[in-house]
């Protein structure tokens, strides 16, 4: 590299957490973060509950986090929730001293049928702007194979342009097991004019049932050739988690010398997954 070159930007690393409900949750997650610390990531993200159902909680583990030399990224949604309520959770985090968060419409609770004030995550991130004009850096949510209610791509990426001018400075994903997608989606973002970084979601592969849940709930696919293997393993859980070590990590490698701006991990509170991707890739 000629000395005159600009250093390649960083890459940012981050692991999401969500905030356990029981003392034993409470001592679990403590062991986890303290086993994910050592790959020291740029920030650990603290998930927030449908209609702000963990919102003490988020906010006691992102203190907790804060508290171990870390740096922690709330999350905050909107649905269900009223521009006060919203108020009282900004002005919290802001006088806690967090200066990083992620902003998402969020998951109506089970029988609520009001999605309340803010009807999308552009009207929350253009809230926080006019609550706290720069005060914060603003993750929000993007979609690779388009969010399931979107009707048609071009639809799903101007909601994420228009988050985008609401104020977002960088965009998360949902994960996905096809690197294509994502590339696709980059260059998608790209060509109307999205400029903010846009970190891939892994979310490494433990259990099978669950992961098909999951997948099935939010849209993310999980292709046939690895449904069906994993089918195959049936209680095998042992090859299910080798087999999914080995997909994941050949993901990552592949989005990473891709030119991917990092990596954010869906840790679901475990370290030994993670971790073990980490080691693979050399990070």
């Amino acid at each position: 590299m000629n000395v005159s070159d600009p250093a390649p930007p960083r890459r940012e690393f981050s692991f999401e957490l969500f905030p356990p409900k029981t003392p034993e949750g409470v001592q679990k997650l403590r062991a986890t973060r303290k086993q994910l610390a050592q790959l020291r990531p740029t920030f650990f993200s603290v998930t927030y509950g449908a209609g702000g159902s963990t919102r003490e909680g988020t906010l006691a583990a992102a203190l907790e986090i804060i508290g171990e030399g870390q740096h922690a990224a709330p999350h905050i949604s909107c649905v269900a929730s009223t521009r006060e309520s919203l108020r009282e959770v900004i002005r919290e985090y802001r006088a806690r001293g967090i200066r990083h968060i992620v902003a998402l419409r969020g998951d109506l609770p089970s029988g609520l049928a009001v999605a309340g004030e803010l009807r999308h995550a552009s009207d929350l991130v253009r809230f926080i702007r006019e609550e706290t004009g720069d005060w914060f850096h603003i993750e929000v949510a993007a979609y690779p194979e388009y969010h399931p209610q979107a009707r048609k791509p071009e639809q799903d990426l101007s909601a994420f342009k228009t988050k985008v001018q609401a104020g977002a400075n960088g965009a998360i994903t949902q994960y996905f097991y096809n690197p294509d997608a994502y590339f696709h989606f980059v260059e998608s973002a790209r060509a109307v004019g999205i400029e903010i970084p846009i970190v891939p979601g892994i979310m490494p592969i433990n259990n099978f049932s669950q992961l098909a849940r999951f997948s099935d709930a939010c849209g993310a696919e999980i292709p046939r050739w690895m449904r069906l293997k994993l089918e195959g393993y049936g209680d095998d859980t042992a090859s299910i988690k080798a087999f999914g070590l080995d997909v994941v990590t050949e993901l990552c490698d592949r989005l990473l010398s891709g030119g991917a701006p990092g990596l954010h991990f869906y840790t679901l509170n475990q370290a030994g997954p993670t971790s073990t991707i980490w080691q693979r890739l050399g990070l």
